[in-house]
């Protein structure tokens, strides 16, 4: 089992001591955001858990704290963005979200440590061009800092389009998607970084895979493990994720971003907020007398170990 933290909300900045707690304590209470009285337990044992894969924007708070995840395998999805704060209104500046990246590939690895550049939105504030400067300048900041990075485009949610058309952002043509990808994918290559496209945009013929953020493959090479793993079919249509497991709360992200769909609004996020507590065994919540808790099924699915047939040698050395 993959456990996603998450694509709700950013536990490494804001909830890495709740994180903690919940690993001590083996399991997580996560409601159902589609059905509210529904809340499942998660298992979160090292016997059960294959792999973590975090999602931040800011993974300082967890920097110091890494040896209390040393019995799970790990990957870390850190987005860095060109936006500004009227875009991006709590992250620190970019020099030092980069400087942030840097440290956390050196106290895990350039394989654990994945950029993701997303979404990739245009305005007049940001126009292509702008975006192909700050990705040279990040890509050859992060030069054997990371192998891999994912970007997409944004997607025009309901929630945040006239949020987004504030900002003058409109929709691209696929033309114009493809083209500005294969750039960026241009400037990744220069820098010893992968780039992979996730969404339908279609640029295998460009030498641009498709991206993965739940990565089996990946998973795979960080713990010596082939897995048995299916894709999330609980995901758009064009997502290509593996299954996992998302242990995170929706309306509980503080990052502030105005093109964000997994917060209603600011006033939702300060709400939730309020009630977080570190030992509690949910997010930002608490059990209500109408709610029903199902044991969530859990089990490895590690298959075998990977050989040295499976892996090439510049794929890494197995998770420790």
């Amino acid at each position: 089992m993959i456990i996603s933290a998450s694509r709700r909300t950013d536990i490494p900045r804001f909830y890495f001591d709740w994180l903690l707690n919940r690993l001590g304590d083996g399991f997580a209470l996560v409601r159902n955001p589609m059905n509210f009285h529904q809340v499942s337990r998660v298992l979160l044992s090292p016997e059960v858990v294959d792999c973590i894969v975090f999602w931040t924007k800011n993974p300082g708070p967890m920097l110091g704290k890494l040896d209390y995840i040393k019995d799970y395998p790990y990957y870390v999805q850190f987005t860095i963005n060109p936006y500004g704060t009227e875009m991006e209104c709590a992250l620190p500046p970019k020099d030092r979200l980069v400087e942030t990246f840097r440290r956390l590939a050196d106290r895990t690895s350039a394989q654990q440590a994945v950029w993701r550049y997303s979404p990739v939105l245009l305005s007049g504030t940001y126009p292509a061009e702008a975006h192909l400067e700050f990705f040279t300048k990040t890509a050859e900041a992060l030069r054997g800092y990371t192998e891999q990075c994912k970007l997409s485009f944004i997607d025009f949610y309901p929630k945040i389009r006239k949020r987004m058309e504030a900002h003058g952002v409109s929709a691209l043509t696929e033309g114009k998607k493809a083209d500005l990808a294969q750039q960026l994918a241009e400037i990744g290559r220069k820098n010893g970084i992968e780039v992979s496209a996730c969404g339908n945009l279609d640029l295998a013929a460009a030498g641009i895979p498709r991206a993965k953020c739940i990565d089996d493959a990946l998973v795979s090479r960080i713990t010596g493990w082939r897995l048995r793993l299916k894709r999330d079919t609980g995901q758009r249509d064009d997502c290509y994720c593996v299954k996992s497991v998302d242990i995170g709360a929706y309306d509980t992200c503080g990052n502030g971003c105005r093109y964000c769909y997994a917060n209603a609004s600011d006033g939702a996020v300060e709400r939730n907020r309020a009630g977080y507590d570190p030992a509690a065994p949910m997010l930002c919540g608490t059990l209500l007398p109408e709610d029903r808790v199902a044991q969530r099924a859990a089990k490895s699915d590690r298959c075998r170990q990977v050989s040295l047939f499976d892996l090439d040698a510049e794929q890494g050395e197995k998770w420790q």
